[in-house]
């Protein structure tokens, strides 16, 4: 491998603007990208499903031995603050300026993958098909693997490179998610010359809350209110109040528990109050968990070992594209080893990104 070439690779892509939904300058420049590596490059029909800013990209590069087919995943797009992107190399780690996030979630892996390839095509290595899936929309609840097409996949497993840590660490397992979206209406009133008229739906939305189990419920699932927003002024009794809250866990049936509890709550508390609860439920993404004697697991857990890293297989309470892949293409997640990613002080060691594509390539050489 050329780890100037894998530096230089990595600081081109993260100065292509890609915030999710914005997708169409990176998706055009890795399509001309890809192609030149010897790829059948495809960009799927899905931007009018999913009204963001690309299709996903699927490619394939032909092998040259009849070895295991095999899936690599990658998404294109970042979170905000992301345009603009300045890198800037301090001993041995790529930052940011500090205005702006660095986009190595996951362009880390867009770049150790590509090195990988041209790597693998200088030395004629021998390898079987490679199956890539770029996609969009990863940061947006994964919209853009949610409406993959499975059925053009061969492969027998899969890696997608975008997890933290360091890498070596591989993770088997995460969680799915459920939003619900709350919405609390109670009865107005003059809160200084009648409010023994009024019923405030802020009042029922603390009563909700404080009748829900919420963080860490076990070992598996968690839950959590992302925001409150009601009322109008102070001399208003409350009319509307909305709530926006998810739930999480490995057991899809603990999720589905732990969300029939606090709809439940949302409720009991409404009638209790004399108000009204309405709770819309909406799966984001299922649950996936891949054995820990997987082939996949296998070649990755040797791969590792032979670039000199500690192995680890973990769960993980975050979701990725690897949710959805692993319906149709049993795949873990490899770790990259970014840092304060979805924030301005993100960092990339260039050591792990060398040591990633290392394992990539031995991935490839093991499948």
């Amino acid at each position: 491998m050329n780890q100037q070439r894998l530096i230089d690779t990595f600081i081109e892509l993260v100065k292509i603007d890609s915030e999710s939904g914005n997708e169409r300058a990176i998706a055009d420049h890795l399509k001309q990208l890809y192609a030149e590596l010897g790829f059948e490059v495809t960009e799927d029909d899905t931007q009018a499903q999913t009204g963001f800013g690309a299709g996903n990209l699927i490619m394939k590069l032909n092998g040259n031995t009849d070895q295991d087919t095999i899936l690599l995943s990658c998404h294109m797009d970042t979170v905000t603050p992301g345009k603009g992107i300045q890198p800037i190399i301090t001993d041995n780690v790529i930052h940011t300026d500090g205005t702006t996030i660095l986009g190595a979630d996951d362009k880390a892996g867009i770049a150790a993958m590509i090195e990988a390839i041209r790597t693998i095509n200088e030395v004629n290595m021998p390898h079987g098909d490679i199956e890539v899936v770029i996609s969009v929309g990863e940061e947006s609840h994964l919209i853009g693997a949610s409406v993959l097409d499975g059925t053009q996949f061969n492969a027998k497993y899969g890696y997608a490179l975008d997890a933290g840590s360091k890498v070596g660490t591989i993770v088997n397992q995460a969680p799915t998610n459920a939003t619900l979206n709350i919405r609390i209406t109670g009865v107005t009133a003059h809160a200084g010359v009648a409010p023994e008229n009024g019923v405030s739906a802020i009042n029922i939305a603390a009563r909700a809350i404080n009748n829900m189990k919420l963080g860490r419920i076990d070992d598996e699932t968690t839950a959590n209110i992302g925001t409150i927003d009601g009322g109008s002024r102070t001399n208003i009794v409350a009319e509307q109040c909305t709530i926006v809250a998810e739930a999480r866990s490995l057991v899809d049936s603990k999720m589905e528990a732990q969300v029939a509890h606090m709809k439940e709550a949302c409720l009991t508390a409404a009638a209790e109050l004399g108000g009204k609860a309405e709770v819309e439920i909406k799966v984001n993404y299922p649950a996936f968990h891949v054995e820990k004697d997987a082939k996949a697991i296998e070649v990755a857990t040797k791969a590792a070992e032979n670039i000199g890293r500690k192995v680890e297989v973990v769960s993980n309470g975050g979701g990725s594209d690897v949710n959805f892949i692993n319906q149709f293409v049993p795949t873990v997640v490899l770790a990259v080893g970014y840092e304060d990613i979805h924030t301005v002080n993100e960092k990339m060691p260039i050591e792990e990104l060398n040591k990633l594509t290392e394992q990539v390539i031995e991935i490839i050489k093991l499948a």
